[in-house]
């Protein structure tokens, strides 16, 4: 099963620190998905994202 990962950059960091499969990285001060494809769909990072900036859907 596939995820689509949508976020709005943030300067949070709860989703780089949050999330098991590492899908997150911090750059430039934002949070950024640059493993997107690992996503598992578990919602961590959407349930800590305190600016709801996170989406994920089953693709």
């Amino acid at each position: 099963m596939k995820w689509l990962l949508i976020q709005l950059l943030t300067s949070c960091e709860e989703c780089v620190d949050v999330c098991p499969v590492e899908v997150f990285e911090m750059e430039d001060g934002k949070s950024v998905p640059v493993n997107a494809e690992e996503c598992m769909g578990c919602e961590s990072c959407v349930e800590v994202c305190e600016e709801n900036a996170i989406v994920i859907e089953e693709d």
